[in-house]
């Protein structure tokens, strides 16, 4: 695939797009909320629905669990809470599908001379395999997922994605939809357009002052605000 580094995107100096994965290019929110509610379930704690899941959303994860336990959880409880939640959503990855614009904003990006990658918090080995079996792993010049267990923040695992691509930051666009995307990208320098994919609230994503968008190739487009 040939990529044409000079040029900008809507002339705002972007040369890079870092994709997330979860709840932005993947629609997966169905299949999340899903498995949240199954691993509650092994320590008999309330189900959630997606209304609650947007507003307790955060990182680092086992936070997540508190609020909606509405108790500490405790180290082993975790370790079940996070094997649970796999086991369950990889059972539903063989019936979920790309965000519906998806191919259409990957497509747009190589059309602007961008070079693009996927970073993701989900389980690296399982990443790789889906991406390939979707056909869109010719768009990437690297995928990188969660390689340890874990459910920390993004910054760390983007300073080491960038730094194995050799991107500068200030010419990167993240594209994610969760504050925890964004709050990667403010560390390292980087730009950020966030997808209304499900992780959040509209209004907790406009509050943050970035662009907010309904739809993967306007995310794109929105760059120039930047």
């Amino acid at each position: 695939m040939a990529h044409r580094a000079d040029q900008r995107l809507d002339g705002g100096g972007v040369r890079h797009v870092v994709w997330d994965w979860n709840g932005t290019l993947f629609d997966d929110h169905v299949a999340v909320v899903a498995a949240i509610n199954d691993a509650l379930a092994l320590l008999s704690l309330r189900p959630i629905d997606s209304n609650m899941y947007r507003t307790h959303y955060t990182r680092p994860v086992e936070r997540f669990y508190e609020q909606v336990a509405g108790r500490p959880i405790a180290p082993g409880e975790w370790r079940t809470l996070d094997e649970a939640y796999h086991d369950s959503y990889h059972a539903w990855v063989e019936r979920l599908e790309l965000a519906p614009d998806a191919w259409a904003a990957l497509a747009a990006a190589e059309a602007a001379g961008l070079t693009q990658s996927l970073l993701s918090m989900w389980r690296h080995q399982d990443l790789v395999a889906l991406v390939e079996r979707l056909g869109i792993g010719r768009f990437f010049l690297r995928v990188d997922g969660l390689r340890v267990p874990g459910g920390g923040g993004k910054t760390e695992h983007l300073v080491a994605h960038l730094a194995a691509l050799e991107v500068d930051p200030s010419a990167t666009l993240l594209v994610g939809d969760t504050l925890d995307d964004l709050a990667a990208a403010q560390a390292v320098g980087a730009r950020c357009v966030l997808y209304d994919g499900g992780s959040h609230h509209r209004h907790a994503l406009e509050a943050t002052g970035v662009p907010v968008a309904d739809t993967l190739t306007a995310a794109l487009a929105a760059a120039k605000q930047l």
